[in-house]
């Protein structure tokens, strides 16, 4: 993909920044210049409004002739009075047969001016399947700023010299649609692009495992290859990354299996049999070579480590921090990742999704719980919809409102409108502003606003349903277990309804401690709502299945095979009935089945 090299703005920057940021880049080219990409972010946010209006003209100019915007009749006026009058508030579905057609191959503007060439894989772990998103390189441009921008604010508080990283990065299946368009996760359409490796080696961290390993069809292979990478450069490694902490916390549980195979390759020289891809065995043939000395030190810090805590430092001693998005549903693995970092500091990434990004973290010292996310006014426009009680995705509610009139400690759904044609497109993220940076918001993310357990009057959020995990899991400390991971469902097939919580343990918990568990984990889901209507038996017993160890990789395993990548993997946190697939490889897994008798 061919990417331009501006380094500071993306294709919609606002021309009255363009001049001042064009000598700065022609010295960034080579290095990365820190203090200047702050500099460059200062400027945009100290006039967040007029970048913003700036940016929607752009947007809007560069692609008015779509058969999307023409339909809304703006008649060559951009100001977002005219916008947001005329152009409706819409989700994935609505743009829906737009995207398909440009999938299909239409040969006419149809979202953007400029053609589309590549499709975006969302997940699907929302929905159950992957949506299709318009990409281009305009979108990777932003995705470059992004990352420029939290990576300067971050060398400023933790500097890293020249050296590698060992991120935990995997392309996903790529296919073509029916009109000749590459489709792949958003992941895998940024790390083929020249600008990431361009990028990442300007800022001294570029992958030490292989384009082979990352773009590999067997991610189990892929995986195996990147840790064998990282102990053949672990004196080299300054950074680990992945996209989710999740991966972070899959990758090292993964380790703690295969570290003595690990330890064998690197003694011999001779990669492990079960790597049977021609190509990463072709790779990885000009890296590995005898050493037994590494391989004794390796086994020597294995042997030495209890239950792998501080595995990271042992592993990796000139690792700096460990970086990833740890917000949101990726809370519940920042115990584990802690229990594998020792004194290795956790940073969290930025704010984004597979339509696009909104904001970057520019406070790299706070812990990721109380991470938030500056918004950056040139890489989209955005609105703000404040939620009420009736605001649902299908109702009419209060309009939404700009970047620069949010309140502070209010809540929001995002509304983003990006250069790669979404326009007023609901996100379902739900954020509070915590403050703001000049005069732009800085925004906590707080949950998906169609995730949620809800029955009657209950309305209980996916940090709900990790405060109640949390809460109950303490339990089985005592037994030195612990929740490797864990879903919900509302069960409607029996009257009344109820919520089923499914776990996996690391190991054998009593029958006794179990029961306690479930009981706990319904006493500890407080919303007003939920608890009135268990008293009242509206809503039945909460219901703990416990699952097969194993249960999550043949999740992961599914998703994967939809298309999506281990790096772009999450949990689903409410696996609702359309979700069929998912909901049959939990339910054919249950081991043991416990029920509430908490309200009697």
């Amino acid at each position: 993909m061919s990417c331009s090299h501006r380094i500071f703005h993306c294709s919609c920057t606002p021309s009255f920044l363009l001049k001042q940021s064009h000598s700065k880049i022609k010295k960034m080219e080579h290095k990365f210049d820190s203090e200047a990409v702050i500099q460059e972010f200062e400027s945009l946010t100290k006039d967040a409004k007029r970048v913003q209006l700036e940016t929607l003209k752009k947007i809007l100019k560069e692609n008015g002739e779509a058969e999307y915007l023409k339909k809304w009749n703006l008649n060559g006026k951009f100001d977002p009075q005219t916008y947001s009058s005329c152009v409706p508030l819409v989700t994935h579905k609505d743009l829906e047969p737009y995207i398909q057609k440009i999938a299909d191959g239409a040969s006419y503007p149809v979202l953007t001016g400029k053609p589309i060439t590549t499709i975006t894989l969302s997940s699907g772990t929302t929905q159950g399947k992957p949506k299709f998103v318009p990409f281009n390189d305009e979108l990777t441009e932003t995705t470059m700023q992004i990352y420029r921008t939290s990576f300067a604010f971050r060398n400023r508080e933790f500097p890293i010299g020249n050296g590698k990283a060992l991120s935990f990065i995997f392309g996903s299946k790529q296919f073509t649609t029916k009109g000749g368009l590459l489709a792949g996760t958003a992941t895998t359409n940024v790390y083929r692009s020249a600008q990431f490796k361009k990028t990442m080696q300007a800022m001294q961290t570029p992958s030490c495992s292989p384009d082979e390993v990352i773009f590999a069809p067997d991610f189990h292979q892929s995986l195996y290859c990147h840790l064998l990478c990282g102990l053949i450069f672990r004196e080299e490694i300054q950074v680990i990354s992945s996209t989710f902490a999740h991966s972070l916390v899959h990758s090292f549980r993964t380790f703690e299996l295969v570290w003595s195979e690990l330890c064998s390759d690197i003694r011999t020289g001779v990669l492990s049999a079960k790597i049977t891809l021609p190509s990463i065995r072709t790779a990885m043939a000009k890296v590995l070579a005898p050493n037994p000395d590494l391989a004794d030190e390796i086994q020597k810090k294995c042997l030495g480590l209890t239950d792998w805590t501080g595995l990271i430092p042992e592993m990796f001693p000139n690792c700096k921090y460990i970086y990833a998005i740890m917000t949101g549903s990726m809370e519940p693995y920042l115990k584990k990742l802690r229990v594998y970092a020792g004194g290795v500091r956790l940073l969290s990434a930025d704010y984004g999704s597979s339509e696009g990004w909104i904001g970057a973290n520019v406070n790299p010292d706070l812990p990721p719980e109380m991470t938030s996310f500056t918004v950056l006014p040139n890489i989209g426009y955005f609105e703000f919809l404040p939620l009420t009680e009736s605001n649902e995705v299908d109702s009419v509610g209060p309009e939404p409102i700009g970047l620069t009139d949010v309140q502070l400690d209010e809540e929001y759904e995002v509304v983003v409108t990006n250069v790669a044609g979404l326009y007023r497109y609901r996100l379902g993220d739900v954020v509070k502003v915590i403050g703001f940076h000049n005069s732009t918001p800085k925004l906590q993310f707080v949950c998906r606003r169609n995730l949620m357990l809800t029955i009657n009057i209950d309305k209980n959020t996916e940090k709900d349903l990790q405060l109640s995990v949390e809460t109950a899991a303490k339990l089985l400390a005592d037994e030195k277990l612990e929740v490797l991971d864990f879903t919900s469902h509302v069960d409607l097939t029996t009257d009344p309804a109820h919520y089923v919580i499914f776990w996996e343990v690391s190991g054998e918990a009593s029958d006794a401690v179990l029961k306690e568990c479930c009981n706990c984990l319904d006493k500890s889901f407080v919303d007003a709502g939920y608890v009135s209507s268990r008293k009242v038996n509206a809503i039945g017993p909460l219901e703990l299945r416990v699952l097969r160890k194993g249960t999550f990789q043949k999740i992961l395993d599914h998703y994967v095979g939809l298309g999506s990548a281990l790096s772009q993997f999450k949990t689903p946190r409410c696996v609702g009935p359309s979700n069929r697939k998912v909901l049959q490889i939990l339910c054919n897994n249950v081991v043991k089945s416990y029920v509430s008798n908490t309200f009697g």
